[in-house]
This record gives structure tokens, C-alpha cells and sequence, in this order.
């Protein structure tokens, strides 16, 4: 594309988002595009120098998102282990189940709270790996400083630091994939990261068990948070900067855009915000279920604490197969009709619905039929990461990638993660103050009803969405 200004004048937005497409360049398409849907451009000044959104080399951007995903996993296996450290946690410090659940859960939700949006500007404004392995690393650093911690108090700072890892280095791990890849290629990059979390679970609940019966909770965090400093490490040294991609250097005047927040200027998009609806829905059910799925297995069919962590864990690997599969399917058939890349979410979600509430419909006897329905609700569930973070990266701006996902990071940790499991222990116990014989059962099917919420919002922005991608003319 031509440096200075830009070569037509006077021309409509669509008009100039066309030349921008067909130049390839998808930021300076998107930017021409959403200036104005109706305004007349006099002059536009074009990005100078060859358009930073094209995808980089294909093993660079493999590295890259291989060890983006790793640390996600590490990141992730630091997270959850805490309920596998919980029990001699307790013991050391004497804690009460309410003070065990604020020292390990609320301090990291509330850590997030306070971190994600500011940490997502810095990602859109600077060099966007240093900024993952910056916050992987001090995460790391903190999940260390928590082994030594020498009561309840220090513990819950510890966890608060550690919350800088995912709050820092989700969003920006998460627009920097969006960089690499294009957008025919960027649902199954997606999904591919999301395996992370996945893996991370796997991880905690298998390696970390071991870790912890063999070595200690104290040692085993410090050798979770020191292998994430080192992972971090080799990021910055191996993987060269990736700063946002720019979009044009000048907006036409009065659009007022550049003065408004960015949280603002995201939330005032409607397809923004019906995918951020969709995705809390999905959220909240997904950490819900997974914080209680534990307990049910235990209460409900009588498990003893590895057959259900066996169970859990083969459900982490269901959801780690899935979330990859969904991104692959989405970009194969989002080059057919643009509007499968919300429809494959609503397949998986609407899967996912019939295999949870049948699996929480059966007898305490039919343990080997819950284990594969709860093993097709983790992989159905994961099928709307992918597609659905992929089509967040193509509504928005890409300098405001990075606090877009920090927004939806953002329900996902203190939504899901913090306020989700509350709820449903209300629920429980309102259920059971009501005399029912199984409160938990009853209080997962209100969490796996959820979906139909996420499912409804996927399905109102499915249209719109694939209007989007055709008059932007990002290419798929």
C-alpha cells in the first residue's frame, strides 16, 4: 500500500475498506471500514510501510503459539492445583473451609479484577510478548514466593500477584496469536491456546497430586512458579517482539472515537458485546460445573478422591481434544458462509446442554455412562473458545485486542471463577433448605441451564456477524 496519503479521495468508507482488503491488509480494512458507515472520507493517511496484520512465517508462528500455550498451561496448572494443595494448606494453618476459599479463590479474583483491563492497554500499546513474558514470569515468581509462605495472610498476597499471569498474560498472548494468523486460520490458533487451560488441569490434577504427597505443598509451588519463570524466559530470548498492529494513523474529525475509553469504545459495539454476553454465559456454566463436578462425583456416586480426580482429569483431556477440533471446523467452513464461525459454537453449546443434564439424571449405579457423558459435555463445551475469540479479534480494533480479551478474561476469572461457585453453593443450599434429596444436582442443572443464555446471544449476533465479515471484506 502507498505511503502518505491515501490515493482515493471523496470515496465512500466501503469504498476505501475494498482497496484496503485487496491490498490484504485486514487492520486498515477494518479501520476504513468502521470510520463511518455512511460518511463521505476526504482524506485518510494510510499506514506507512507494508501492513503489520499479514501473517508471519508459518514456524515462527508455530513456535510462537506452542509456547504461548505452554505457559497458559503452566499458568493454568498453578491456578488449580490450589485445590489439590488445599487440604495440608488447612491443616498448616488451621483455616476453616470459608477462610481456605478466601485465601486461595477470592484473593486471585479480585487480583484479576484490578489488573486485567490496565494490563490489556499496555498489550495493545507496546511489544505484546514482552508484555506475556513479563506477567508469566512474575506470576511465576509469586506462585514461588507462596511456598514460603509463613501464614494465611501472606498466602493470600502471594495469590493476588499470581492473578498478574493470566490478567497480563491472557489478553496479550491472545492478540498477539491474532497477529500471527489470519483470520482463515485464526479460530483453530485459538483453539490451540485454549488447550492450554486444558492441559493445565490435566497437569495439577495428575502431576500436581503426585508433586504434593511426595514433596510437599510449599516445594511443589515453588517448582510450579520456577518452571514458569524459566518458560517465560525462553520466551523473551527466542521469539521476537510483537507490537499491535497499527490501524490508520488519523481518524476523520468528529468521530470522537479516539477520545472515548477503550472499554467504552468495545462495549458501545453491539457485536462485541453480544459475543462478551455469550461468552459470560458460557463461562459461568463451564467454571461452575468444573469447580463442583468433584464434589457431585464423590457425593452423588460415592467415588473416593482419585477415582474422581481420574474422572476429572479425563474430562480435562475431552476439552483439550475439542477446543482445537471446533477452531480447525470453524475455519473450514467459515470460508464457505462467514456466519459458521458463531455457528460452531451453537452446535458445540447446543450439544453440550442434553449431554449435561442426562448425565446429572443418573443413578448412582450407572457410573460408567456419567463418565462419558460428563467426558462429551468437557469436549462439546470447549468448542466455542476458538471460534468465538477468533470472531472478538475480527470486531474489534486490533489496538484494542488486548483489552477486549482482558474484558472477557475478565468475566472468566471473576465471574466464573469467583462469583460462579458461590452461586451454585447457595443454590445448593437453598435447594436443601427446601428438603430436596440431592440440592447439588439440582443447583449444576440451574448452572448447566446457563447455556441456553449463551446459546440465544450466539444466535441473535450469528446474522450480523456474517454481514460484518462480508461488508469489511476481511479476507477468510
Amino acid at each position: 500500500m502507498n505511503k502518505g496519503l491515501h490515493p482515493l479521495r471523496g470515496r465512500t468508507a466501503q469504498q476505501h475498506a475494498r482497496y484496503a482488503a485487496s491490498e490484504g491488509c485486514e487492520s486498515s480494512a477494518w479501520t476504513m471500514m468502521h470510520l463511518g458507515q455512511h460518511e463521505r472520507i476526504g482524506i485518510i493517511r494510510a499506514p506507512r510501510g507494508p501492513c503489520t496484520d499479514m501473517p508471519q512465517s508459518p514456524a515462527r508462528a508455530r513456535t510462537t503459539l506452542w509456547m504461548l500455550t505452554a505457559l497458559a498451561a503452566l499458568s493454568f496448572m498453578d491456578r488449580q492445583i490450589v485445590a489439590v494443595l488445599l487440604p495440608q494448606v488447612k491443616t498448616e494453618f488451621a483455616l476453616s473451609d470459608l477462610q481456605a476459599g478466601l485465601v486461595t479463590g477470592l484473593g486471585f479474583a479480585l487480583g484479576f479484577a484490578l489488573m486485567a483491563v490496565p494490563l490489556g492497554r499496555l498489550a495493545d500499546a507496546s511489544d505484546r510478548i514482552g508484555v506475556v513474558a513479563w506477567c508469566r514470569g512474575l506470576g511465576g515468581l509469586m506462585a514461588a514466593l507462596g511456598g514460603m509462605a509463613w501464614g494465611a495472610g501472606s498466602l493470600a498476597l502471594a495469590r493476588v500477584g499470581c492473578a498478574v499471569s493470566d490478567a497480563g498474560g491472557g489478553p496479550a498472548s491472545m492478540s498477539a496469536i491474532a497477529d500471527l494468523y489470519p483470520a482463515s486460520e485464526r479460530s483453530r490458533a485459538m483453539g490451540t491456546y485454549a488447550m492450554g487451560n486444558s492441559a493445565g488441569s490435566l497437569l495439577a490434577l495428575l502431576g500436581g497430586a503426585w508433586l504434593v504427597q511426595h514433596v510437599g505443598w510449599r516445594l511443589t509451588l515453588m517448582l510450579v512458579g520456577l518452571t514458569a519463570m524459566l518458560a517465560a524466559l525462553a520466551l523473551r530470548l527466542l521469539v521476537p517482539r510483537a507490537s499491535a498492529s497499527p490501524t490508520a494513523n488519523a481518524a476523520p474529525l468528529g468521530t470522537g472515537l479516539a477520545s472515548r475509553g477503550q472499554v467504552r469504545a468495545i462495549l458501545a459495539q453491539p457485536l462485541a458485546r453480544w459475543l462478551l454476553l455469550a461468552a459470560s454465559f458460557a463461562l459461568l456454566c463451564g467454571y461452575s460445573f468444573g469447580t463442583w463436578n468433584f464434589t457431585y462425583l464423590m457425593r452423588h456416586f460415592g467415588l473416593s478422591t482419585m477415582q474422581a480426580g481420574s474422572i476429572a482429569a479425563l474430562s480435562a483431556l475431552g476439552a483439550m481434544l475439542g477446543a482445537p477440533l471446533a477452531g480447525g471446523l470453524s475455519d473450514h467452513l467459515t470460508r464457505r458462509d462467514p456466519r459458521w464461525q458463531i455457528g460452531v459454537p451453537i452446535i458445540g453449546l447446543g450439544m453440550t446442554l442434553p449431554l449435561g443434564l442426562i448425565y446429572l439424571s443418573l443413578p448412582p449405579t450407572q457410573v460408567a455412562l456419567a463418565v462419558a457423558m460428563v467426558s462429551g459435555f468437557a469436549f462439546c463445551i470447549s468448542f466455542w473458545v476458538g471460534p468465538v475469540y477468533a470472531a472478538l479479534s475480527m470486531v474489534v480494533r486490533p489496538d484494542q485486542r488486548g483489552v477486549a480479551n482482558g474484558l472477557m478474561l475478565l468475566v472468566g476469572a471473576v465471574g466464573g471463577g469467583g462469583f460462579g461457585p458461590v452461586l451454585t453453593g447457595a443454590l445448593s443450599d437453598a435447594f436443601m433448605a427446601q428438603g430436596l434429596d440431592n440440592p447439588l444436582r439440582a443447583a449444576l442443572v440451574c448452572v448447566v441451564l446457563l447455556l441456553l443464555g449463551a446459546i440465544a446471544a450466539l444466535a441473535l449476533v450469528a446474522g450480523a456477524y456474517g454481514r460484518h465479515i462480508r461488508t469489511s471484506r476481511i479476507p477468510l
